[in-house]
């Protein structure tokens, strides 16, 4: 478990050990800080609820934790040490201390991770779930609340530790009758739609929690969101959540499609296992050139800043190379997924914008191409069946010979006569006419003039080559409902004049609007829309003398507003300071477009 701040609750007697501090506190125990005299090193103890330590069945549960967690011995699971008596009037389970954050924490402080941070983390809990269920034990509450990360600064991937606790909840695949009742067990947000509906819970399950994991880690928000747990619970068994890509196009179609197969609501559908989900994940950072996922994770919790710019230009320069390298092999679609994700990193890269512009139109001529030729198709069929059936109204056309003029041969009522007899409703035709009848070919030209004019273009393709910021902005045609967009994104729109309205969601942007004009077969826009900045207000000695240490040069006096510019909605982390008092600091998330208050003791 992992050290913190002690609470002041009540810290219960043991007899083996010290207890010292309380570091953690859940559903179902409270987590303290240790001293174990007998090999002096400090451990975390879990104990349960006095109020539920009566309960059998949450006593058996506990007993349940205890044995399965023992059972298992891996770099990327926190260890076991002891567990108490059945005669112990506390019940409590000890385990190795870590001293370090949670991985929940560290999202809260950076907001979403640059996606291949994101999957290093994975790898090292995939690894965890792989070794849990080889041993038949199924997590069942993979989050980031169960993850401790602890890294030394300056020691790098030697010293990182990533693990999964927690296994209060797990379940022995040969133990039976620990949720008989059909008890659902678990964080909403992170269950699988199975366990949520009380059917057979697999390995399968932790993959989908798993990918609710690293979808939040991505993205910054979960997969499955809502005003109460029953509305969280309604949309996982709905299985309907937003496209990471949309929803950040940094993330790319590729992991996107990795955590939609992830998060599938069938379980056949998701990855057979947790070393299936590790091994795509491995090939995926090995095409774009990460070479070791835990330096990874190191490097970015020594200096996040840092991490993230040199990380942007390595990623774009890497995904236009792979781009590069599909576009010349003939693999379009390939092609298309770097070169929008390298547009994400660098939307202004007028090099990426015109690649991406020009696959677009081409996508949206072949697109044009697709729908037309079933249609011209259907017009020849139509055309050549009209011909048939017209030759085979009229009759088939015969030779007419000229006519002789005898009596005898004109009455004889065969022949030749017949054949001039057929001609009677027909145009006069004089001796010096060609003998082969013209009617056919007469329906012909009637049916398709040689002059006809080409079909008028009734539909075009807008490219959306360049959007800032790169995501949560959205586009309303005309009076239509607002659709979100990103850098590729395209919308059909017919030939005439259309007004666009551009804004953000949540209202975090000034609004733009664009008018396109008729006729145009296709066209590409781009878009950059000033996000409203976030506006701070000081509550504190009013003669005092506070700051930013992100902006020196911003001077706040308390009780007047400050405007401060954003990046984005949320993940603006800043401290706040007292300028005379420089030990006291308040960290921050402005929020764009609000305001956020800041209040320091007198």
């Amino acid at each position: 478990m992992v050290a913190s701040v002690a609470t002041g609750a009540r810290v219960p007697s043991l007899a083996k050990y010290e207890v010292l501090e309380e570091i953690g506190h859940g559903g179902m125990a409270s987590v303290y800080r240790a001293r174990d005299p007998r090999l002096g090193r400090d451990v975390a103890i879990k104990v349960i609820h006095p109020h539920l330590r009566d309960s059998p069945e949450v006593a058996h549960r506990f007993v349940v934790e205890a044995q399965a967690v023992a059972k298992l011995r891996h770099p990327n699971i926190v260890e076991v040490f002891d567990v108490s008596d059945e005669n112990d009037r506390e019940q409590y389970l000890v385990v190795e201390l870590l001293r370090g954050e949670t991985l929940r924490a560290l999202l809260k402080q950076h907001g979403a991770l640059p996606p291949e941070v994101a999957a290093a983390f994975a790898l090292e809990l995939l690894a965890a779930l792989t070794h849990a269920h080889a041993e038949g034990v199924v997590h069942r509450d993979v989050k980031p609340e169960n993850v401790l990360v602890e890294a030394k600064d300056g020691e790098g991937a030697a010293a990182l530790k990533v693990k999964l606790t927690d296994f209060g909840i797990a379940k022995l695949l040969d133990a039976k009758g620990v949720t008989s009742t059909g008890q659902v067990l678990g964080s909403p947000a992170h269950m699988a739609p199975e366990q949520i509906e009380g059917g057979d819970v697999d390995a399968r399950s932790d993959v989908f929690g798993l990918g609710v994991l690293l979808y939040e880690c991505m993205v910054g928000h979960l997969p499955f969101e809502g005003n109460n747990p029953a509305q969280v619970l309604r949309r996982v068994l709905d299985g309907e959540y937003p496209v990471a890509e949309h929803e950040r196009p940094l993330v790319g179609r590729v992991w996107s499609s990795i955590l939609d197969r992830a998060l599938a609501h069938s379980p056949a559908d998701r990855f057979a296992s947790a070393a299936a989900m590790r091994e795509t994940v491995v090939k995926e950072l090995e095409r774009l050139k990460v070479k070791d996922h835990r330096e990874e994770i190191a490097a970015f919790l020594h200096d996040p800043e840092a991490y993230v710019q040199a990380h942007e230009k390595s990623m774009t320069a890497t995904l236009c190379a792979l781009a590069d390298e599909a576009r010349r092999a003939g693999r379009t679609l390939d092609a298309a997924a770097d070169y929008n994700r390298a547009l994400a990193y660098a939307p202004a890269d007028p090099r990426l914008m015109k690649i991406v512009a020009g696959m677009h139109r081409a996508d949206a001529r072949a697109r044009f191409i697709k729908r037309s030729v079933p249609v011209l198709l259907g017009t020849i069929a139509a055309i050549l069946l009209a011909f048939v059936v017209g030759r085979w109204i009229r009759g088939t056309p015969t030779v007419v010979p000229r006519p002789v003029p005898t009596t005898s041969a004109a009455s004889t009522g065969s022949g030749p006569s017949a054949s001039a007899s057929a001609l009677a409703s027909a145009p006069s035709v004089s001796s010096s006419a060609p003998s082969v009848a013209t009617a056919p070919t007469s329906v012909h030209t009637a049916l398709v003039p040689a002059s006809a004019p080409a079909p008028t273009p009734t539909s075009r393709t807008l490219t959306f080559v360049g959007v800032r910021p790169p995501a949560g902005v959205t586009v309303a045609v005309d009076d239509t409902a607002p659709i979100g967009i990103a850098p590729g994104s395209t919308i059909e729109l017919d030939g005439r004049e259309h007004t666009l309205r551009f804004g953000c969601v949540k209202d975090i942007c000034d609004q733009d609007v664009r008018v396109v004009r008729a006729g145009k077969t296709d066209d590409s826009m781009a878009i950059e829309l000033k996000i409203k900045p976030a506006t701070l207000l000081v509550d504190g000695d009013p003669n005092g003398n506070y700051g930013i240490e992100d902006f020196p040069s911003i001077v706040i006096k308390p009780g007047v507003p400050v405007s401060i510019p954003v990046r984005g909605y949320s993940g603006n982390w800043i401290t706040v300071v007292d300028r005379a008092h420089p030990d006291k600091k308040e960290k921050v998330d402005l929020i764009a477009g609000q305001q956020k208050r800041v209040t320091f003791s007198l």
